[in-house]
């Protein structure tokens, strides 16, 4: 029986109470001890309702209960680098969802952070430990499709609701920040490298909140396009083109946990298990703490894939090709 990690929940985020926790209360290492909530009788109705011992009604008593060991933190993007660096300062180590930060600027202040402190932070890009995408990282940088050259990607939802944190420009919302980061990260994590240059056009509706932005990132060794979008149907794809052949990752960020996935190697099917991706993520984040071993994405990577959100924001702004930063 492993030694589990005592987790703790900053907020009741959809994120949180419907993947997220679900998930790692299936793991042998995790442990979801409390949930915080501004909101007292929304911590408690949750808790009882998904089983959590601890209800708090702030953030702050969350932090001060000295028997969590690690925060997961799904909070709206503005509060992302706020309270993970508050959690640090309480020598909690933190899972923060995705993007970690609003701006590069901002993600590197936690590298000080982390260093002070000692604890660990890592972004919760739950897709790079899929075996899905191990699978098509392994296979590309094997050569089963030759010289690897463009990547397309596309991910988009509809979602025109003003209300809803997605469509407000200050609490970090849009299209790029909430879905473009995956086909970013997943370039550079199949590229192994990182873009020289990105060009990119957006568009924003009347909030000022980008809905449709699609952009070119210029590798090394070759190209990545991608668009996304959240005023589109609901669609996602990412393909790799080489130069013998092609890899299709059908379902590339949402990968369901009750039923297999699958990616095409030319026109062969390859199909994975089922697992979840969360539950994944929880587990190695939590056993990287137990058996003091490197956690699977250093905090430099969520800086790494900033810099390239961020070129892409300046791109669209002065119609040319900006380096990163």
């Amino acid at each position: 029986m492993a030694d589990k990690v005592r987790w703790g929940v900053l907020g009741t985020a959809k994120i949180a109470l419907t993947k997220v926790i679900p998930a790692m209360q299936q793991s042998p290492w995790c442990e979801i001890a409390a949930i915080a909530s501004r909101d007292f009788g929304k911590a408690d109705e949750t808790a009882e309702r998904l089983e959590i011992p601890k209800a708090y009604g702030s953030y702050e008593e969350l932090l001060a209960d000295d028997s969590i060991e690690a925060i997961y933190n799904p909070l709206p993007n503005h509060l992302h680098v706020l309270w993970t660096s508050k959690a640090a300062e309480a020598h909690k180590h933190v899972l923060c969802e995705k993007p970690i930060a609003m701006n590069t600027k901002e993600a590197r202040t936690l590298i000080e952070v982390r260093d002070r402190t000692g604890v660990r932070i890592q972004e919760a890009f739950m897709v790079r430990t899929h075996p899905q995408w191990l699978a098509t990282r392994e296979l590309i940088h094997s050569g089963k499709i030759g010289a690897l050259r463009s990547i397309t990607g596309f991910f988009s939802f509809f979602n025109d609701d003003p209300t809803n944190i997605r469509n407000q420009p200050d609490f970090g919302g849009g299209a790029l920040m909430d879905i473009g980061c995956y086909p970013i990260s997943m370039s550079r994590f199949i590229y192994d490298a990182e873009p020289r240059r990105v060009l990119s056009m957006l568009e924003r509706d009347a909030t000022g909140t980008d809905t449709l932005t699609t952009a070119v990132l210029d590798f090394p060794n070759g190209h990545s396009t991608f668009t996304c979008s959240t005023r589109l149907a609901p669609y996602q794809r990412m393909i790799f083109h080489g130069s013998e052949g092609r890899i299709e990752v059908l379902i590339p960020f949402n990968a369901p946990n009750d039923q297999p996935t699958q990616i095409l190697l030319n026109d062969e099917t390859i199909e994975f298990p089922i697992c979840d991706q969360y539950e994944i993520q929880g587990t190695l984040f939590s056993r990287a703490i137990r058996e003091n071993r490197a956690q699977e994405l250093p905090l430099e990577d969520a800086i790494s894939n900033m810099k390239v959100i961020d070129a892409v924001f300046r791109s669209a702004t002065t119609n040319q090709w900006e380096e990163l930063e």
